[in-house]
């Protein structure tokens, strides 16, 4: 397996953004191809974004889900994105560059170039649903000078995601991700990603739990029902019970499952993402 940890580099001066000198990166993890297997197998890739309220990026969201990926023959990558005092759009650049590096490595990584998805949980799955909207926005073409989709996704899973800047918004987030201009009422209409889905937002995959205390389920319905208004092939599952951040809910993210044994049917959202990677 190919393991290399790339730094993102980013100049935030260019668009007028500080992102507290932070270096993002982004951990790629390659299965090697087999000659006795299939010496040119090309594999799904998984760009992972872990939640944090865009304060921080979790442990628990990072690399245990990119071992899921890895054992069922996908490439996985670890987005270790700007968080606060880095502001919008530094975090969305940085996603940027990471897929455009994913496709010009296609051929070396093995990469199926119609099966890339972003993938957040929480904040990072705010990440993802906004790079899924804006990821062809004339600010994020400029700076990079991108004209034939080289940073295109092709999905997104979305993990209990932040989506809404509304009523049901997790406010924490977007106060990180926005900073002194957390009260401006264009920007909070532009983040808001159910207000943003158009034509050329990739399909997605999307669950979350009722009990939610910290993102509101409504979230995902938010997301799923502007998804379906624009016709965008969506799964979407709903558990009736679980907590905010549950990622893998197993002793891979958990000192003891002791405590969530009672939602040990919620693991199978793990293998469902994965099958719906492979399928898209």
């Amino acid at each position: 397996m190919k393991y290399e940890v790339l730094n993102i580099e980013i100049d935030y001066q260019k668009f007028g953004a500080d992102n507290g000198g932070y270096q993002p990166t982004m951990s790629i993890y390659i299965p090697d191809n087999s000659e006795s297997i299939e010496a040119g197998r090309k594999r799904p890739t998984v760009v992972i974004c872990p939640g944090g309220g865009y304060h921080d990026t979790s442990d628990r969201e990072a690399e245990p889900i990119a071992f899921q990926f890895i054992a069922a023959d996908c490439n996985a990558v670890v987005i270790r994105y700007s968080c606060a005092p880095a502001n919008f759009p530094c975090q969305i650049m940085e996603l940027a560059w990471a897929i455009s590096k994913i496709r010009e490595n296609a051929e070396e990584w093995n990469v199926d170039l119609e099966k890339i998805a972003v993938m957040g949980f929480s904040a990072g799955g705010h990440l993802a649903a906004s790079y899924g909207v804006h990821w062809n926005k004339d600010f994020v073409k400029d700076y990079f000078g991108f004209k034939n989709e080289e940073n295109k996704p092709n999905g997104m899973i979305l993990c209990y995601p932040v989506i809404t800047s509304g009523e049901k918004a997790h406010r924490g987030s977007f106060n990180h991700l926005l900073g002194d201009k957390k009260d401006d009422p264009e920007l909070l209409e532009f983040l808001s990603c159910e207000k943003q889905v158009s034509e050329d937002t990739p399909k997605a995959f999307i669950w979350h739990t009722f009990e939610d205390e910290t993102v509101p389920v409504e979230n995902s319905l938010l997301m799923a029902s502007a998804l379906a208004e624009k016709k965008i092939n969506t799964e979407l599952h709903i558990y009736p019970q679980g907590w905010h951040g549950l990622s893998l809910c197993n002793d891979l993210v958990y000192k003891s499952t002791d405590f969530c044994e009672h939602l040990s049917y919620l693991r199978g959202w793990i293998d469902m993402a994965i099958r719906w990677l492979k399928n898209i």
